[in-house]
């Protein structure tokens, strides 16, 4: 029996760790050939995705032995936490290149070799959708990640490739640790699931906007957050 990947090559930004790491591994086991991309020291590719160069490599490695690309999936990501009023600039401007502009240039990358029936996935947030405190910058950019991947999605459905965004509630991974470590009983009684989400979760729903189950889908908001946005908050 096939994976529901085999024989795909794909290209998994933020492989090193979290999420990334989980796709990467899912992918794998599914049959597809993992291009894992981070500047975390790790066991697959120096990609830095805020360099039109460092893409280019990447994509020079992945057609000199492979031969095309398939499937995109943007998850590198970062943080920074500050009330808006003393967000520094600097860090504002990080997390838009790395989130967004990332994203951009991966997707202007890999396209011209990506045959019909291929797939991009942008990996946004419950940010996306609403904000919390001291992210202003995280949510700007997951909001405009979305559009982003709306827009994507019209440009390049004549060409066959179908581009989707992946919208994670409260996942354990790394980034969000200091939360999870400290709340998790109080998160996770606040949801409908009952449980925080876990890396796997994400990869699962990746690996569905991956494969050829989801042929007729584009310019979803997959939302995946153990149902948190079902209900109204608490008063």
């Amino acid at each position: 029996m096939t994976g529901r990947l085999e024989g795909k090559v794909v290209i998994i930004t933020g492989g090193a760790r979290g999420q990334g790491l989980a796709e990467v591994e899912l992918f794998r086991n599914e049959g597809a050939h993992v291009i894992a991309g981070d500047v975390l020291e790790h066991d697959g590719l120096h990609l830095d995705v805020t360099s039109p160069e460092s893409w280019a490599s990447a994509v020079a490695g992945a057609l000199s032995e492979h031969g095309r690309i398939d499937v995109l999936l943007n998850n590198a990501g970062v943080r920074a936490v500050a009330p808006v009023h003393e967000m520094p600039l600097a860090d504002f401007q990080r997390v838009l290149d790395i989130n967004l502009i990332g994203p951009l240039l991966g997707i202007q990358a890999v396209v011209p070799h990506m045959p019909r029936g291929s797939s991009i996935i942008n990996v946004s947030s419950l940010n996306g959708l609403a904000a919390n405190a001291n992210t202003s910058a995280y949510t700007t950019s997951k909001f405009a990640l979305r559009g982003l991947t709306k827009s994507a999605a019209l440009d390049l459905g004549p060409l066959g490739i179908r581009v989707n965004a992946i919208l994670p509630g409260v996942i354990r991974t790394p980034m969000v640790s200091y939360i999870v470590d400290d709340f998790e009983e109080r998160l996770a009684s606040g949801l409908p699931l009952g449980r925080i989400g876990e890396p796997m979760d994400i990869a699962s729903a990746a690996l569905f906007l991956a494969s050829d189950d989801s042929a007729w889908v584009s310019g979803l908001d997959l939302t995946i957050d153990g149902g948190q946005m079902a209900s109204t908050p608490k008063l």
